[in-house]
Formats: C-alpha cells, sequence, structure tokens
C-alpha cells in the first residue's frame, strides 16, 4: 500500500497497472511539493489524456486514427502541415501505452525546450544527446530502465551507437517517433546521413510500433522514407497541406532593402519573423541592417559559435517581436506560435523547402504572410551551387527539376496556393482569395512574337551569351562587344527596340522559368535553347507573359486584433502574469499559455477553478500549477 505525504492526493484510472501507479507516485513525490492534485492515465483513455493533460476537448483527423493506430502496435507514416499537430500523434499515444516512447529528433538545440514543455504538463520527459555530462546521462539511463520515464529525445547519431542501442533493448519501450522524416531522404532538402541508420529500428524492434512524421513530402520523398525506414506495411496519414492563414507573396527585386523595409514598417513593425538568405554573410549583413533600422534582429547560420546561435535561438523564443535572419541551418522544429510573417531575400531552392520555411509561420492559426522577392541571379546563384556539389548526375538533375518547378511557382499568373498544393498532390478545387494573384491577379500580354525574338538571337549567337548581350543585341547596341563578335551584322541587331532592357529581362526570365531557356553555367550564364522552344518559334504555340509592375505593399493587418469586449489592461496583466511564470521555468511564454487562451480568459472571465479548468489548453497539470494566479489577476480586475 503506498504511503502518501500529508496533503498529497493522486487520483489512479482504474485500470492501471501497478507497477505504473509507483512509477506515477515516485515521480510526483521527487519533483512536487505537497498540496497537489495529479491524475494518471488509464491504458486506454486518449480522449481522457486529451483533456485532462494538453486541454484539449478533441481531436483533429487525422490525429486519432493514428492515435488508435499506434495504440494498436501498428506503424504508421504521417504528414501533416506544421502546426498540425503532430506532436500529439506520438504523446499521447506513449502515455496509454506500457513503456517509454522514444522520439528521434535531428534537433538537440531544441529538445531542452520540447522536454521543459512536457515537465511542465506532468509528463516524465528527459533527453540523450551530446550536450549532457557523463553523469546527467547516466541518471536518465537509470530512470528509463526503472520505467520512470515517458518520453525520451534521442538524437539520431547517439541512437546508432552501440551503448544506446544496447540500453533500448533492456528498457520498457511503448513506442518509436522518427521526427523529421523527410531527413531520411538523400533527394531531400534537410538530408541527415545518420537517418539512414534509422532501419534499425525495424531490425532490431520488430514487435515495437514505429510513427515517422514530416510536414513535407512529394511522391518521391514518400517513397524513399517509407524503403529506407522499412514502412511499407505502415499506414499512411495524409493530412491536407493547406495552411488558408498565411498569406503567399511573390514579387521581384527592384530594390531588395527598401522593399523589404515598407513592407515590415507597414505590415509587421513590431512582430517575430524569420527572413531567409543564401548565404552565411548576407545573414549577417541583413541583421545589422535592420538593427540600424530600429528592429531587433539577430543572425543564425551554421558558422556561428555553437553558444551564440543558441543564444539568438533562446531569445528569438523568450522574447517578443525579434527577428532571425537565417539561412535554413534555422528554423526545423521551431514551436513559436506567433510568428507574424517568414521572408525569403533569395530564391529557395525547392518547393519543399519554401513550403516548409513559410510554414513556420502562423502556427496559432492567425493570420500570417509568406512573402518572398526574387531574380534572375537567384536563379543563377542557386544552378552554381547545384553544379559545385558533390552529387551524381542524377541527383544535379533531380535538383535541377525542382529548382524549374520552384521558379514556375513564382511566375504563375493564377492561384499559387491551388499551384503549391498541386506539387504534394493536394488538390484546391477553388483558388484561395488569401495570394497576391488572388488578391491582386497579375496582368498578362501576348508575348509569343517577343519570345520568339528573345529565342532566335539566343540561336543566332550560337548560345554561348548572357541576358545582358542578348539585349543589346536585340535592341540595336553598337558597343564594342556587339562589334567584336559582328553581331551588328546578325538579322536579330535592332529587332526589339519596343521593349526596354526591364522588360527584356522580363522575357528572358520568364522563358527560363518556364524551361525555353536554361543557363549554362559552364559558359558564365550564358543561355541555351531547349527542346521545348521548337513548337513556339515554329509558330505553333503562343505564350502568356506576366506584366512585371513594382510590388504594390498595401497596408494589410496580419495580427488578428483583440476582440472588442477585451479589456487592453486585464490581456497585459494576463500577459505579464504568463511571462513571470515563463522567466521562473526558463521556457517560452507560449508554453505556459498560448495567446489565444489569454484572450479566452479575457472574454469568459473565469473566476473559479471550475470555470478556468473550461479554457482551451488549460490541462489538470496546469490548472493546478497557474490556475490560482491567474484567477487573481482576473479578480483584482474585476475588483
Amino acid at each position: 500500500m503506498l504511503k502518501l505525504p500529508t496533503g498529497l492526493s493522486i487520483y489512479f484510472a482504474r485500470n492501471l497497472t501497478v507497477s505504473r501507479k509507483i512509477a506515477c507516485y515516485r515521480h510526483i513525490v521527487a519533483i512536487e511539493s505537497i498540496n497537489y492534485t495529479v491524475y494518471c492515465p488509464a491504458m486506454s483513455s486518449a480522449h481522457d489524456i486529451l483533456h485532462s493533460i494538453f486541454g484539449f476537448s478533441s481531436f483533429r483527423p487525422p490525429q486519432d486514427q493514428i492515435i488508435d493506430a499506434l495504440i494498436l502496435g501498428d506503424d504508421a507514416l504521417v504528414l501533416m502541415p506544421t502546426g498540425g499537430g503532430k506532436s500529439l500523434c506520438y504523446q499521447i499515444p506513449a502515455l496509454v501505452r506500457e513503456g517509454c516512447g522514444v522520439v528521434i529528433s535531428p534537433l538537440i538545440a531544441l529538445m531542452q525546450d520540447q522536454v521543459s514543455a512536457m515537465r511542465l504538463l506532468g509528463v516524465r520527459a528527459s533527453f540523450l544527446n551530446s550536450t549532457l555530462s557523463t553523469a546527467e546521462a547516466r541518471e536518465i539511463e537509470r530512470a528509463l530502465l526503472a520505467g520512470e520515464l515517458d518520453l525520451l529525445y534521442i538524437a539520431p547519431e547517439r541512437f546508432t551507437q552501440a551503448n544506446t542501442l544496447r540500453l533500448l533493448r533492456e528498457a520498457p519501450i511503448s513506442l518509436f517517433a522518427i521526427d523529421e522524416a523527410h531527413c531520411v531522404s538523400q533527394w531531400g532538402h534537410d538530408f541527415r546521413a545518420d537517418y539512414l541508420k534509422l532501419s534499425l529500428l525495424h531490425e532490431l524492434f520488430p514487435e515495437i510500433p514505429r510513427i515517422a512524421l514530416t510536414a513535407t513530402a512529394d511522391a518521391r520523398t514518400r517513397t524513399e522514407i517509407i524503403s529506407r525506414l522499412q514502412l511499407e506495411e505502415a499506414g499512411q496519414f495524409i493530412a491536407g497541406f493547406d495552411r488558408p492563414n498565411i498569406c503567399y507573396r511573390i514579387a521581384l527585386k527592384h530594390n531588395a532593402k527598401q522593399q523589404f523595409l515598407k513592407f515590415l514598417k507597414d505590415e509587421h513593425a513590431n512582430d517575430a519573423g524569420i527572413v531567409y538568405c543564401l548565404s552565411r554573410k548576407k545573414t549577417e549583413d541583413i541583421a545589422y541592417w535592420l538593427q540600424t533600422q530600429g528592429f531587433n534582429a539577430l543572425a543564425y547560420h551554421a558558422g556561428l559559435p555553437a553558444e551564440t546561435r543558441a543564444d539568438h535561438q533562446s531569445k528569438f523564443l523568450r522574447d517578443e517581436g525579434v527577428i532571425i535572419v537565417a539561412t535554413i541551418a534555422f528554423g526545423m522544429g521551431i514551436d513559436k506560435p506567433d510568428v507574424r510573417f517568414v521572408a525569403h531575400l533569395d530564391l529557395p531552392k525547392t518547393i519543399e523547402s519554401y513550403y516548409q520555411e513559410t510554414g513556420r509561420a502562423g502556427r496559432d492559426g492567425e493570420p500570417a504572410d509568406a512573402w518572398m522577392i526574387y531574380g534572375l541571379q537567384d536563379v543563377i546563384k542557386l544552378r552554381q551551387m547545384m553544379e559545385g556539389s558533390a552529387g551524381s548526375e542524377e541527383y544535379k538533375r533531380a535538383e535541377q527539376h525542382r529548382l524549374n518547378a520552384m521558379l514556375g511557382l513564382c511566375e504563375i499568373t493564377s492561384c499559387r496556393r491551388q499551384a503549391l498544393l498541386g506539387y504534394f498532390d493536394d488538390e484546391m478545387e477553388h483558388a484561395c482569395g488569401n495570394c497576391d494573384c488572388c488578391l491582386e491577379p497579375p496582368q498578362t500580354w501576348d508575348g509569343t512574337e517577343a519570345a520568339r525574338k528573345a529565342l532566335s538571337v539566343t540561336y543566332r549567337t550560337n548560345q554561348r551569351f548572357g541576358v545582358n548581350h542578348l539585349i543589346d543585341v536585340l535592341r540595336g547596341a553598337e558597343n564594342d562587344k556587339v562589334f567584336q563578335f559582328d553581331h551588328h551584322r546578325l538579322a536579330s541587331h535592332g529587332i526589339g527596340q519596343e521593349l526596354d532592357n526591364n522588360q527584356w529581362r522580363s522575357v528572358f526570365r520568364q522563358l527560363v522559368a518556364r524551361g525555353y531557356l536554361s543557363v549554362d553555367l559552364e559558359r558564365f550564364g550564358a543561355l541555351r535553347l531547349e527542346e521545348s522552344c521548337r513548337p513556339l518559334l515554329r509558330g505553333e504555340e503562343s505564350i502568356q507573359l506576366r506584366v512585371d509592375v513594382k510590388q504594390k505593399t498595401a497596408k494589410r493587418q496580419t495580427k488578428t486584433p483583440l476582440a472588442a469586449d477585451v479589456d487592453v489592461a486585464l490581456w497585459e496583466a494576463l500577459r505579464e502574469c504568463r511571462r513571470q511564470f515563463a522567466e521562473d521555468k526558463g521556457v517560452p511564454p507560449y508554453v505556459i499559455f498560448h495567446d489565444s487562451a489569454l484572450q479566452e480568459m479575457c472574454v469568459n472571465l473565469p473566476q473559479d477553478m471550475d470555470a478556468f479548468g473550461m479554457v482551451s489548453g488549460v490541462g489538470e497539470r496546469k490548472l493546478e500549477k497557474y490556475g490560482p494566479a491567474f484567477l487573481r489577476v482576473i479578480t483584482d480586475h474585476l475588483a
């Protein structure tokens, strides 16, 4: 019989095993003060856990199907958009099933925050990675073997070590979760070599269910995930990829800094956001420039010292209104809900990269912007990077195909969201009404004759020259280079004076984007004809081109204003209460309560523990830990 300290109450579900009760008891006595009530979940109570621990009343489809499959011991492959609730799909089964759920994640820098968030909910979570001392690691290993953990996060490089595999064979394991599963794909944008060894899970632990999760994977990547992780028998759960709260906006570069500054000042002057650049140097330059403009901006890239990266990431997660300027080294697994914009100052390499990076905006479901500017120089730079890679010719061709798809998304004149979702085989019947092409439909013009002239001059100059020289020939320039190659004698010389230089650049850029021309990097950016241009040259097809206009940045309200019946003074008082708890626990404020929960408190004005427990996101653990303090704030305000 368990002897409880005075004032400590524990409510066990009827079908909880004795060993589980004892483990819960030891954990509670070890980490909690007395005068605290704890609920220990039943083996078959996924909905109870959802409500009592996480504070939600219902699942989002197909979370319930995924959770049921894992509880029954089946494998699962899950594709769910960023912010769609993937983590609950393995957290709840790990609590329902006997043993500890092992989460394999490449995000060492974020494990501490993930574990802290779980512990605040009363979940017994820890991590094993290279940041721990030997003594700390041994204590976690002891707790795992003793059945005192519900969740254990492990880095993939540590998982494959002999000592770790031996430990896992001896420990009670409920399931394995492979987070960011697209990292296993050698064709993907976030490839991690250590992920290739995760086939060991199926070979060494055939009876333990596995769940692989990702937010981005086209058909080819999904096939590779299934093959490499041996998930041929797994159920496949593919949720819709649409993030309707994100407004997609893409424009041409004219004056990049001024375009971006106008966007920030008009729409996101005090908001948290992420800015992506292609090079490390550019991230530092843009971050410094933003600081001079009065913004709280920090750089992040793999070349910075580890402690600097950790500090900048921590400030971004915990402080308000911080802008991170980063390469793709930043962002995977970021759980900050109130990122109001993601901006790309350079063209991403693939639609997968673009979708995953933009998905870090608006995880709270409130309006957010995915804003990008790009130019032909971005294309040339990316193709130079591809050519210089150590990948095989097959890999380079695949990357070229993906870059062409990204260019096509930029140049499209119809709904961008339809094209974006279509890339992932997710059909949208009607235009979205929340992208720049829907909000301000682009003008088009019959570019057939101009395109033929551009293709003709490329052919007549032997496909050896770049855009600027070809424009000089078309516009009839008489400079040294034109005379040096006798291009003033060509039939194409001077036939394009009806368009100015910028208009011709637009024609050439769109022909490259649509695959009629390609950039020959071995000839320093020379343009060359592709087979697909023949029907256009022969007069067998026509082409509509986009009219390039300088981007209009209409002022938009992307942060949902407080409801009319919300008292701003109470809102700020609740935020201050949340901030104090967050600082005390060393976690981001949203780990305590999301903004949506605070707004609900302001509207409903709960005045007792039962009413406070009805607020979305308030589970039993948070009710006991934070309810009295937040109720005092509300009571004081009403008084």
